[in-house]
């Protein structure tokens, strides 16, 4: 998980990139077939996000674990996912892998991937 620089840290002293590893370490623990994760990368500064993404990428190939990852961020999707659901109110609006719904002709689907950046 990258930490060992952090073995004396108390659990105050980690950072929300530190946490979150330390998370998916004691999960591993359990040898799951299917990890879930909620919202990866909320928080996390942009560099930590995309480390953050590109772990759940290493823990698929490296544990043979499926993923199932809820998130706003259309980053963390793009890196990790093989297919997309968008949900609204509870129910499937479109299905599809990234570049079938990034490319799509929806006007509020295709919002979600081609946001105007800040």
């Amino acid at each position: 998980m990258g930490l060992e620089h952090a073995i004396k840290l108390m659990p105050a002293e980690l950072s929300g990139g530190m946490r979150k590893r330390i998370g998916l370490a004691r999960t591993l623990m359990l040898k799951p077939e299917i990890i879930f994760y909620d919202e990866p990368t909320t928080g996390l500064d942009p560099i930590t996000a995309r480390e953050i993404s590109q772990l759940i990428l290493d823990v698929q190939n490296k544990y043979k674990t499926s993923s199932i990852v809820i998130t706003h961020d259309i980053e963390c999707a793009a890196l990790v996912a093989n297919r997309i659901l968008i949900l609204e109110d509870g129910k499937v609006l479109a299905e599809g892998d990234f570049n079938s719904l990034s490319n799509s002709k929806d006007p509020w689907i295709n919002s979600f991937f081609n946001a105007p950046k800040k």
